[in-house]
């Protein structure tokens, strides 16, 4: 339980750095690409990105799964939350972020960018909210340890 509770832990605190390092300096930097070279760049974007991106997003998904089904009573409610903000941020980013980005790699789209940017910040809090429960839970996995 302590493993997969750490690995939990890293795989969200990451996408935590990540979201906010994307929404506060990767995606502004989009709008100062300009016409002539952004759909090559979107594309190496997505690209990049997912190399990055998936495979932690999967062992978040994997184990918030794994965590919600086996918690113990003290952390059940932390992994319920999670993992509804973990379906929020998956349903986000097939239904609004790759829909966006579909449409810059075709050139830059003022309302495509524009669309990416504020429907983003969903994903921004929602991880953020995420980070902090599992600090949360792992104060209680510690507490919990520690008195017994």
């Amino acid at each position: 339980m302590k493993s997969l509770l750490l690995i939990h832990v890293f795989a969200t605190v990451f996408m935590v750095g990540l979201i906010w390092f994307v929404q506060i300096v990767h995606y502004p930097l989009f709008a100062s690409v300009g016409a002539d070279g952004f759909r090559a760049y979107e594309e190496q974007h997505q690209r990049l990105t997912t190399w990055v991106v998936a495979p932690v997003m999967l062992v978040e998904l994997l184990t918030s799964t794994w965590l919600w089904k086996t918690a113990p009573p003290h952390l059940s409610a932390c992994c319920s939350i999670g993992l509804a903000l973990l379906g929020l941020i998956w349903l986000t980013t097939a239904f609004l972020s790759v829909p966006a980005h579909n449409t810059l790699s075709e050139g830059f789209s003022e309302t495509a960018y524009r669309k990416l940017v504020a429907t983003n910040w969903i994903r921004t809090i929602a991880w953020s909210i995420r980070g902090v429960l599992v600090l949360l839970m792992v104060q209680l996995e510690y507490t919990i340890e520690a008195s017994a």
